[in-house]
């Protein structure tokens, strides 16, 4: 489109001109003169566009690349010296290159009798063989090859010509480039966060499997009813945990059929509450996001000789920017423990896929933190909503 009006401005600018000046004619070979012109640059345009530009671009070949592009800039200078116009005495009329004095306040107030004479000065004293032959002085001559002011601006708007060439092909390659990485790093983060559940489902079924397993010996009728919860549950791991968000109130219900598993095993000893303002109407969460916590709220909080509690409390805020944020408190009771030091550490691969996970769903923008007293361990996470 920008050569396109390039092209177009010579015959619009002539055809103005005529239009103002009745007594001019459109004349073509103005507007060729100056499309031969334009048409030097174009072609070196799509030299460098489609062949030059490339070989740095795409290819990191600089060496190559400046080198033919010193020798194109090289060959369109030699063209603009070689083709300059030749001097204007080569087209100046005989008569106006023999008179060659100086005008005069006399002119037109001449007397009579010095009509026609000339001072001795100004007088032509050529031999008579070189009579009716043009003065060496001003006889038209093409100018040597140097540069002038017209060849000097010519080849510097070459120069910015391929330099704002080169600039937009690099623009429009980062441009590309940058594209092809933020879908590579998606595709990359769908595969992590897929890894991920893929690791978190197993972790929560063997946690889960375990203490139905425990229950048999316990209580059998239980167990079969544990069997049932156990099904509700892999229900919603199956169907729900591959989406990327589901609502909260889905999630509560998860949780409540996770805690009345477990429940079973423990009796009236476990205190367990949810509190979760409008049931969590209008919040959608990434799917098995507490669970984590959960588990290890069981595993380190809950003693069969003790009473022990869980509490898990959900709060919607708004932060200073207007956006609303979701804060979400797991506490449980602490107690304490027999030394397990001379035995084999089981891992905690949830508590690390969670982190992993929080990292990749929202970057920098949560806080998971923990308070911990000589009763209770709290964990904290403050996520954004939407």
């Amino acid at each position: 489109m920008l050569w396109g009006l390039i092209f177009i401005a010579p015959v619009l600018s002539l055809s103005v001109r005529t239009a103002s000046d009745d007594g001019q004619a459109f004349n073509w070979s103005e507007v060729l003169m100056v499309w031969r012109e334009y048409g030097i640059f174009l072609a070196a345009f799509l030299i460098h566009n489609h062949l030059l530009a490339p070989l740095l671009v795409y290819r990191q070949r600089r060496t190559l690349y400046i080198s033919v592009v010193v020798m194109l800039v090289a060959l369109f200078a030699f063209y603009q010296c070689s083709t300059r116009p030749d001097d204007m005495g080569r087209h100046m009329p005989r008569h106006e290159m023999t008179d060659n004095r100086l005008p005069s306040p006399m002119d037109g107030h001449r007397p009579p009798e010095f009509e026609g004479h000339r001072p001795p000065e100004h007088e032509d004293h050529r031999p008579p063989e070189l009579e009716g032959q043009h003065s060496p002085k001003f006889e038209g001559k093409r100018p040597p090859i140097v540069f002038s002011q017209h060849d000097t601006v010519a080849t510097i708007v070459l120069i910015l010509m391929l330099l704002a060439n080169l600039g937009v092909k690099t623009y429009f390659k980062q441009r590309n480039d940058q594209q092809l990485m933020a879908e590579l790093e998606h595709k990359n983060l769908e595969q992590r966060l897929e890894y991920l559940k893929y690791q978190l489902n197993p972790h929560f079924l063997m946690n889960t499997l375990n203490n139905i397993h425990a229950l048999v010996d316990i209580d059998p009728e239980q167990s079969k009813e544990s069997i049932i919860e156990l099904s509700k549950i892999l229900r919603y791991v199956l169907y729900e945990s591959n989406h990327e968000r589901v609502s909260m109130t889905k999630e509560r219900e998860f949780m409540d059929n996770y805690c009345h598993l477990m429940r079973m095993r423990y009796g009236d000893k476990l205190s367990f509450s949810v509190t979760i303002p409008d049931n969590g109407t209008g919040v959608s969460v990434p799917p098995l996001l507490f669970v984590s916590f959960v588990e290890n709220a069981f595993k380190h909080g809950v003693s069969y000789q003790k009473p022990s509690f869980i509490a898990i409390d959900c709060k919607r805020y708004k932060d200073k920017h207007d956006n609303e944020r979701l804060l979400w408190i797991c506490r449980n009771s602490k107690h304490p423990r027999p030394d397990t030091s001379a035995m084999p550490s089981q891992g905690g691969v949830g508590m690390t896929n969670i982190r992993q996970r929080l990292d990749l769903i929202y970057g920098n923008d949560y806080t998971l933190g923990n308070k911990e007293t000589e009763d209770t361990y709290e964990v904290i996470l403050d996520i954004p909503l939407g």
